[in-house]
């Protein structure tokens, strides 16, 4: 049985943030469950589909998040809780929904939860959800510690259900990543039956009835908010510095005030739920203190609305010193850390820290130089995607028209960098490069003459691109989109998507096709294996060719690429395909996938006869270029090698080496 699952009151189990949250919705009775894939939140629904049945619950990977919010949704408005995950993108998503459903209300309990990533650890932006609580004036916990985490879960639901609204939970990245003991409490054994209210429909039209209410409710959220146990202090009567904080900044706080041997000097105001702010609650510290520091992350949120509460009451609690973001005191980007929050504080105090020596970080920088090889973030060996971008490199050279390449946030943002070759030029949202190929294939009109290729994952196609594919299909847009299609949702941890024939909880379910969803809109549809890759770069150029100018290769030979006369003759005689979108999807497994079973494709050597090492003209090609982590530079023999424990055997190598160095045999 599962940790999470145990009916074990009193146990203390060792958790991660996201599987607290998991627990705590478990404690709170949740029955449906659901999210689309989006670090830092993916274990929090991984978690629970791992006890789904166990449990009887519904738990489902959504294609988008918007869809997860209104399947929780649907719970909730049938008297069952619900919970919905996502990252702080995955709230631009579904804000849409959320900002009616606010205006509605809801009936049994529904939690959002969102994780957000200072810093962009794996995200495209480092945005703060909690302006979205602001906005729609929904309650906001922010727990700190890892017991918290559980117990605000289990606290949310019950309060959504008074409050007759979705109730948002903050996490961040070191909260829903890290470990910590928690003490579990017992799991009810029942629910009530589902079951719509015909007596109450809800909907958000007309506005101004439902914006009423919804700030009547919120009223009665204030209210609560006073009372809210996880809103404490910590420190002396009269404090030199009070620091208000919330989330992990708290335990930053923390650790700050006793390493500097302070704790009789600062306070730390603590706040669980932040919005809507404790109002009498925080002025009762606001009148005790002068000096104020905020420690938050990413936004000055709690600094603006504690200065906007303090604008309203000045005259009546007089001159205060406010230090944060606004002042410099704390950076207004990236993750805080420990050492942030005491140099701050050490600044503001007068005092000194020094846990270590004053020359440690210079030793320490310099012995990592010599140990420490450097590093760029690269495709994995075998990874379709590297692959992919070279067949693209290729193409657009031979085609030299100055195409471009147009992508968004997944495994195969890579392509921006050394990686894919620096191929990839825009990187937004998730499907933005399809939807922006929608924008620039109607500009040869005013005389575009670059080819527009857009990239899109296939779990990325499913969440986002598909809209941007209809509407490329009704205007008439032209450009290329690369599929690609690797049966993973892989930046995130493998999670099955509409097209693996899986569900959250490893049911089987029907493949929902990615050719016959393109063909069906009338998109011209060609399927490669990118490991094959002279044809995947003739069927590039094929597809990047237009019936207004067919455009002649000019050196079909170029880029170490030698096209098989068969090819040559197409490219010669300018085989087309039709204007308009068309999609090519390039299909093959994540290489992390395939490893699982443990049998490479084929047995790749270098013979080290006839590599030429520096002497070859390629200005090692395959180690400084093309980069597979599989080859390496043996400086002893001024040779390639395989890396036998990295390579997986896909052979796209040996199509590279333009001395043939590189051999494959069958595994």
């Amino acid at each position: 049985m599962s940790s999470i699952s145990q009916n074990a009151p009193g146990k203390v189990a060792l958790l991660m943030g996201n599987e607290a949250i998991a627990r705590g919705a478990l404690e709170a009775g949740v029955k449906v469950c659901a999210a689309y894939p989006g670090n830092p939140s993916s274990e929090i629904i991984g978690t629970l589909a791992g006890v789904a049945d166990e449990m009887g619950l519904h738990v489902e990977w959504s294609v988008n998040e918007k869809v997860a919010l209104e399947v929780a949704a649907a719970a909730s408005l049938a008297g069952l809780r619900g919970l919905c995950a996502m990252k702080q993108n995955g709230l631009n998503v579904a804000s849409d929904f959320l900002l009616n459903l606010n205006l509605t209300g809801t009936r049994g309990g529904l939690v959002v939860v969102v994780a957000d990533d200072p810093a962009g650890v794996s995200s495209s932006n480092e945005e703060d959800s909690r302006i979205f609580a602001k906005l729609g004036d929904l309650p906001l916990l922010e727990p700190a510690t890892i017991q918290e985490a559980k117990e605000m879960t289990r606290e949310a639901f019950s309060l959504s259900e008074k409050l007759g609204l979705p109730v948002m939970i903050r996490s961040v990245t070191r909260v829903s990543h890290a470990r910590g003991n928690v003490s579990l409490d017992e799991l009810p054994q029942s629910g009530p039956k589902p079951g719509f209210d015909l007596s109450q429909p809800r909907c958000a039209f007309p506005a101004l009835p439902n914006h009423r209410l919804l700030h009547e409710r919120f009223q009665r959220a204030k209210e609560m908010s006073e009372e809210s146990p996880f809103n404490f202090y910590r420190g002396p009567e009269r404090p030199d510095l009070v620091v208000i904080t919330s989330g992990s900044g708290y335990l930053y706080s923390l650790e700050a005030a006793i390493n500097l041997k302070i704790e009789e000097r600062v306070g730390i105001l603590k706040l669980g739920m932040t919005w809507p702010l404790p109002e009498a609650f925080v002025l009762g510290y606001l009148r005790e203190a002068g000096n104020f520091l905020f420690i938050e992350e990413v936004d000055p949120f709690l600094e603006n609305n504690v200065k906007e509460l303090f604008a309203q009451n000045c005259f009546d609690i007089g001159v205060k010193r406010f230090h944060g973001k606004a002042d410099g005191m704390v950076p207004d980007v990236g993750e805080l850390n420990p050492e942030i929050v005491t140099a701050a504080m050490e600044n503001l105090l007068n005092v000194r820290h020094l846990p270590r020596p004053e020359n440690y970080s210079r030793i320490a920088r310099e012995a990592a130089a010599g140990l420490v090889p450097a590093r760029a973030l690269g495709f994995c060996a075998g990874c379709p995607h590297r692959a992919t971008y070279w067949a693209i490199k290729l193409a657009l050279a031979l085609d030299g028209r100055n195409g471009f390449v147009l992508g968004d946030i997944g495994c195969y943002s890579l392509g921006m960098g050394p990686s894919g070759f620096a191929q990839m030029k825009t990187l937004h949202a998730m499907g933005s490069g399809v939807g922006l190929a929608c924008g620039f294939g109607q500009l040869e009109r005013f005389g575009l003459e670059q080819p527009v290729v857009a990239v899109c994952g296939d779990s990325t196609f499913y969440h986002a691109a598909i809209p941007a594919l209809i509407n490329a299909r009704y205007n008439g847009a032209n450009f290329l989109l690369l599929l690609l299609d690797n049966n993973a949702t892989a930046m995130t941890g493998f999670q099955p998507h509409p097209g693996t024939g899986l569900t959250a909880t490893g049911d089987k379910t029907p493949v929902i096709d990615l050719r016959a969803i393109c063909e069906v809109f009338g998109a011209s549809v060609e399927v490669v294996d990118p490991f094959d890759v002279e044809s995947t770069v003739e069927m590039i150029l094929r597809m990047i060719r237009t019936e207004k100018g067919v455009h002649p290769v000019r050196n079909p030979n170029c880029c170490n690429l030698e096209l098989s006369e068969t090819s040559n003759q197409k490219m010669e005689k300018g085989e087309i395909i039709s204007n308009g979108v068309k999609v090519l999807i390039l299909r093959r497994e994540c290489a992390l996938v395939s490893a699982k079973r443990q049998k490479k494709l084929f047995r790749i050597e270098v013979d080290q006869e006839r590599c030429l090492g520096e002497a070859c003209g390629c200005n090692r090609l395959c180690t400084r270029i093309f980069k597979c982590p599989g080859l390496m530079w043996d400086q002893a023999t001024g040779r390639a090698r395989i890396d036998e424990a990295i390579c997986t055997g896909c052979g796209v190598c040996t199509e590279i080496c333009p001395a043939s160095a590189i051999r494959k045999e069958a595994a």
